[in-house]
């Protein structure tokens, strides 16, 4: 894998590996293609509208297939396959490798189709290391329009944010609280929470969740 994407591997044991052949999930296939998708489409220096449209998928099917979201069908695969140009077995390279190191470079992290995009609204998926569940959720976001209306969020485990720039209210429950460039917040994600007011433009906060690992 190419050095300056977003996967390093380290060799495991060959007990190991026959250990992960074994309880390979359709989770990992999911998200060992998605990360090949990505990195062929970066290296041909193709937009995600570009790419799904060679690829005969819609935007948004890319953007689930890259962030592991989806388990691709096989003409879907095919289809991903003609668009990069490379065999469909291309698209599996690296599942039985070892992922204990996800980097990111500046600028790399993908945007992807979040709950409640729209102008004025980007989410960069910071990576995640291989596996069935994702533990832990790094995301940049973007916020320009202060006048648009956001969505509130749950979901599970927690979360931390960490203000880069901007200011902004924040909704969290029933009450909402001022963050300025360099504040943090710690929250539990089953509580209604997002941002509800933009007052100094462009908003960019860093936030990390954290589920329970599973089983």
């Amino acid at each position: 894998m190419d050095a300056d994407n977003t996967n390093q591997q380290t060799a495991s044991p060959t007990a190991a590996d026959d250990d992960t052949e074994a309880t390979l999930t359709a989770g990992e296939v999911s998200r060992v293609v998605g990360t090949r998708v990505r990195e062929l489409r970066t290296a041909l220096g193709l937009t995600m509208a570009q790419f799904s449209d060679s690829a005969g998928i819609s935007l948004g099917m890319l953007s689930k297939i890259e962030h592991g979201q989806t388990a691709p069908s096989l003409s879907t695969l095919v289809g991903l396959a003609t668009a990069a140009d490379v065999p469909v077995t291309a698209l599996f390279r690296g599942l039985d490798e070892e992922h204990d190191l996800v980097i990111v470079r500046a600028g790399d992290g993908h945007e992807i189709e979040h709950e409640g995009a729209g102008p004025g609204r980007h989410y960069y998926d910071l990576g995640s290391l291989r596996g069935p569940h994702r533990i832990i959720e790094p995301m940049l976001t973007t916020l320009n329009d202060p006048d648009e209306v956001f969505p509130l969020y749950q979901h599970p485990g927690v979360e931390f944010i960490y203000m880069l720039q901007g200011a902004m209210n924040y909704g969290y429950g029933s009450k909402v609280h001022r963050l300025d460039e360099g504040d943090t917040m710690q929250l539990h994600g089953e509580v209604s929470h997002g941002p509800t007011e933009l007052l100094e433009v462009p908003v960019q906060f860093l936030s990390i969740k954290v589920y329970q690992p599973q089983d």
